[in-house]
């Protein structure tokens, strides 16, 4: 089927979440000019999309085209459609794709695509290791990199990376999405895609939370460095390749999510360095912030492969434990003094 759809143009895509990220890409595929139906659940919030052509709570300002199908019918959804693009928090992704398995709504060959980032607290699966699990015939595209809503929606210069274990697939995805403001580049590492998407929203809650301690560019900076190495390292332990790490996915995402106010991680952390407590921050952010769950994931296979990531442990402290914020930014600075390139320094010949 994957080679079929490569050769057709006017596709039938299924966005299944009407938030921001999902009606931006919407948005993009409409202009790309294949048809395009976004479901959600919500029939209030469907109605008023298709009453005033915005998406107020997710995307203020920004006028939706009328040739984008907004329901809230499942049937009129999935009706002969040729990608499922899914846009729901990481955390629903097992729950929602089985409740569409068991209603015959999905094609055992359709292609996939998933645009959130998380890891599900209970399994410890990446969402390509539930696809795999529920639809196994499936073809799994992850689609990631360093992206806001905000700026897609208004043709602003992003890239992205397709990443699957099938190449026909990727280069299709790159395809559907590629236009003058969206480049789109292939990667055969899903899970080193999917990892550094999942786990760049939990050092983006800690530089927020440095922000909201009043510390300045360099404590980010130093975040930032360190926190790619601690998502590499998990990576890597879960069969990732480790240049994944250095590129947009990795690197790139990370950046973007711990600099911008668009992103939802860091104002949240921001609050938390101010004193609210989860709940309440999460509250004010008033959409779903990944990392606050995801760092449960990944503090349990840290723990599971046996790795140190000093970064990801304090975030969970803090979260969960009540462990105060600058008490967790103190150990972290007072650490054991070490190699910054362990193994490097360790081997190195003639280094005494």
């Amino acid at each position: 089927m994957v080679c079929s759809i490569l050769r057709r143009y006017n596709l039938k895509i299924t966005v299944i979440a009407a938030g921001s990220w999902g009606t931006a890409l919407s948005m993009v595929l409409n202009e790309n000019g294949h048809h395009v139906t976004v479901w959600a659940r919500g029939k209030e919030q469907i109605d008023l999309i298709n009453q005033t052509r915005k998406n107020e709570k997710y995307l203020p300002g920004v006028i939706i085209s009328e040739n984008i199908e907004f329901t809230n019918d499942k049937i009129k959804a999935f009706n002969h459609a040729d990608v499922i693009l899914f846009s729901v928090p990481s955390q629903q992704y097992s729950k929602t794709l089985a409740s569409f398995v068991d209603e015959n709504l999905i094609k055992e060959d359709v292609i996939i695509v998933n645009v959130s980032k998380g890891i599900d607290m209970e399994t410890l699966e990446t969402v390509s290791q539930i696809t795999e699990r529920i639809l196994p015939k499936a073809t799994f595209v992850a689609l990631s990199g360093p992206s806001h809503a905000e700026e897609v929606a208004l043709g602003l210069p992003t890239a992205l990376v397709s990443a699957s274990k099938s190449r026909v697939a990727a280069e299709c995805i790159q395809d559907l999405f590629s236009n003058d403001f969206l480049r789109v580049y292939t990667n055969p590492d899903v899970i080193g895609v999917e990892i550094s998407g999942a786990l760049k929203n939990i050092i983006a809650l800690g530089a927020g939370v440095s922000d909201g301690l009043g510390y300045g560019d360099n404590a980010k900076a130093a975040l930032i460095t360190r926190g790619i190495r601690e998502i590499a390292i998990l990576g890597i332990a879960m069969g990732a390749n480790a240049e994944t790490f250095k590129g947009l996915a990795g690197v790139g995402d990370l950046i973007v999510t711990c600099t911008s106010m668009h992103s939802r991680n860091r104002r949240c952390g921001i609050m938390l360095g101010q004193g609210l407590t989860l709940t309440e921050a999460i509250e004010k952010v008033g959409m779903v912030v990944e990392g606050a769950y995801t760092v449960k994931a990944a503090y349990v296979l840290m723990k599971k492969h046996g790795l140190e990531m000093p970064i990801t442990k304090e975030l969970y402290q803090v979260l969960y434990e009540n462990k105060n914020a600058r008490e967790a930014v103190n150990h972290l600075m007072t650490r054991q003094r070490k190699h910054e390139l362990d193994e490097y320094a360790t081997n190195l010949e003639n280094w005494n």
